[in-house]
């Protein structure tokens, strides 16, 4: 029986992707790395100072450090979910349909706990989360499944009794790789994309998640 439902956060809760990529694009041409928005697949769903380590290796430069370029990142991005930072599709929705369910609700995600809290207050749905829980807290980010193990642990939940909704292949992995039944909701272009398939179920968006859906992950 599903117990707990946990969450990610950037691009599953929040349409955060493009002010991400706007962002770490600026910066890193600024410090001299080519890297392109169609080259941040490579580190999507990656904690942010691993991603940035990830494109000092390929295009080393210097100047500031992992740390303050992570700081800048960040600063940048919350001014810019602040500004025009939007819910994903169904995400009232499916707390609201959870909440009658009577199961806990966490957040595990790769992001800072300062970029977390500033996302769900900005969308008004902390009262729903029981647990809050960063990347940023583990020695490894996704795909490795430290965060979803230390998100069941401070839930007191079983994996066989959670279920993870993740729109990153990386973050699929790290659910999958902590035992959890996984529910991907990518993006439009890798719906069909072979790879997310070893995610227990593929939807479209968080509005498709209903009492069909329910009955499935409970059987």
């Amino acid at each position: 029986m599903i117990k707990a439902a946990i969450f990610d956060l950037d691009g599953l809760l929040i349409d955060s992707e493009p002010l991400w990529r706007e962002v770490e694009v600026k910066v890193f041409n600024s410090l001299g790395a080519p890297v392109t928005y169609d080259m941040l697949d490579e580190t999507h769903g990656r904690r942010e100072d691993e991603l940035i380590l990830y494109w000092y290796n390929k295009f080393p430069w210097n100047g500031p450090t992992i740390q303050e370029i992570e700081q800048r990142v960040y600063k940048e991005v919350l001014a810019l979910v602040a500004e025009k930072g939007e819910p994903k599709s169904g995400v009232y929705e499916i707390l609201e349909f959870f909440s009658t369910k009577r199961v806990k609700f966490a957040i595990a995600s790769s992001s800072s706990m300062s970029f977390i809290k500033a996302v769900i207050e900005k969308f008004n749905i902390e009262k729903y989360f029981e647990v809050l829980h960063s990347g940023e807290f583990e020695e490894f980010g996704k795909p490795h499944p430290a965060v979803y193990l230390t998100t069941l642990e401070k839930l007191g939940v079983n994996a066989e009794d959670a279920i993870a909704f993740e729109d990153s292949l990386n973050g699929i992995k790290a659910a999958k790789a902590a035992n959890i039944s996984c529910i991907a909701i990518p993006k439009e272009e890798d719906l069909r994309d072979e790879k997310f398939q070893i995610a227990d179920y593929i939807l479209s968006s968080l509005a498709d998640f209903d009492e069909s859906m329910w009955e499935k992950v409970n059987r």
